[in-house]
């Protein structure tokens, strides 16, 4: 019948290049470029950032032709079959494989548009590791500081081991951890106040250290690899650019680019090396050390100690109202009393001063790669075994002491 023969008659299917998801997907991504397939691909051809958006470059790079796909371009063209027969995609992917050097247009222009926001990512975190560990290793206080802890580190040990040559950066935080009597002073804050009384030059010793947060968040390894990858898209473009020396696109920015990527190659080589030699100056390994655990043991210290130093001071005021108060009834019995325990802790820095000349005269070094002898060792034996001088004056006047009114330093470690 009539109605079979229509029935029959169904409208040929289309011809396809293209698997059909991959299809779809790329349908939907020219409608995001909103331009016709000769605007994208001839932008495509004179490198015209201004066209495509860099979001459209990235996602239509997805799509480059594979080999089978160029094969099914190749027998369609060979059979003469006409274009009206393909999807607009299919059209768009014949159009697009006819493209010199595709992929190399593509990632060039994809390089292009990242590279400026890419540098200036990538400059202040080289900035900042170069300043903070030059700033570590050059800084003069810094150094007399750690030679403070471990003097006086070597002084609370006395005869129970042998002299420390140095510590490790993490027994810094140790010094939080040993607290007097009364619980109210840390290790730190009797370092501390001796450093106040004794060398206030050294009081300001981290305004020598510069942008030690900055670089305690960066990913030292992650910078340098992504500086090695601008340099393989900079030599990428110098070859494009070499085939195509006409584009003035490509001529205009390696004119203006390549002394930023120069500078970029000789900032990663010098915080690579300057951040090594600041590692291995303070004792540490480059390959087990990174910036985001090497910066923040000294940024923690730093913390630390100007806190130690504010309470000092608020201390020193709470003792000079609670003379004022005491001066005022006459005939106190408590009077002499008070000042045992200041004299006891006078002595004691005293004592502990002796030691520090005496190792500064020596002029050992800082750093000692053993750990005998280090001082997170006689912490934890203070810890377990509260550390008395030999002398027995001494040791009977601490006891004595113990009860008298917290005016002045609580013994450490009784």
């Amino acid at each position: 019948s009539a109605l079979k023969v229509k029935a029959t008659q169904k409208a040929p299917s289309k011809v396809t290049l293209m698997e059909s998801n991959r299809a779809k997907n790329l349908a939907i991504t020219l409608r995001k470029g909103g331009r016709s397939i000769q605007d994208i691909c001839t932008a495509i051809e004179t490198y015209d950032q201004q066209a495509l958006s860099l979001d459209f470059l990235e996602l239509l790079l997805r799509f480059l032709p594979t080999e089978y796909e160029r094969m099914l371009i190749g027998k369609f063209e060979r059979e003469q079959q006409p274009p009206e027969e393909l999807s607009d995609e299919d059209q768009f992917m014949i159009r697009f494989s006819k493209i010199p050097r595709l992929a190399e247009r593509m990632n060039v222009m994809i390089f292009l548009g990242n590279f400026n926001d890419t540098a200036q990512l990538l400059m202040p975190q080289l900035n900042a590791i170069i300043a903070a560990s030059m700033s570590l290793k050059s800084s003069s206080k810094l150094r007399n500081i750690l030679e403070i802890v471990l003097a006086f580190g070597n002084y609370m040990n006395s005869s129970k081991r042998g002299a420390a040559y140095g510590f490790r950066l993490q027994s810094l935080d140790a010094l939080l951890e040993m607290k007097s009597t009364d619980r109210k002073q840390t290790l730190l804050h009797y370092l501390v106040r001796v450093i106040m009384e004794k060398y206030p030059e050294l009081t300001g010793f981290h305004t020598e250290l510069h942008f030690l947060d900055k670089a305690g968040t960066v990913s030292l390894d992650s910078v340098l690899q992504d500086v090695r990858s601008l340099q393989q898209g900079m030599e990428l473009t110098r070859k494009e650019f070499m085939r195509q020396d006409d584009s003035p696109v490509l001529k205009d920015f390696l004119k203006v680019n390549l002394e930023v990527m120069e500078k970029l190659q000789a900032d990663s080589k010098t915080a690579k090396e300057a951040y090594e030699s600041a590692v291995e100056y303070f004792g540490e390994n480059p390959k087990t050390s990174p910036p985001t655990t090497f910066f923040p043991m000294f940024l923690r210290f730093i913390r630390a100690y100007k806190k130690a130093e504010q309470d000092i001071e608020l201390w020193k005021k709470q003792e000079a109202a609670a003379k004022e108060a005491e001066s005022s009834p006459p005939g106190s019995e408590d009077q002499p009393e008070v000042k045992l325990p200041i004299q006891k802790a006078k002595r004691q820095q005293m004592d502990m001063i002796a030691e520090l000349k005496k190792k500064q005269m020596v002029k050992e070094p800082l750093i000692y790669e053993g750990k005998d002898g280090a001082i997170e060792d006689i912490i934890s034996d203070l810890r377990n075994n509260p550390y008395r001088r030999a002398d027995k004056g001494r040791g009977s006047a601490k006891k004595r002491a113990a009860g008298q009114n917290q005016q002045a330093t609580p013994d450490i470690s009784l």
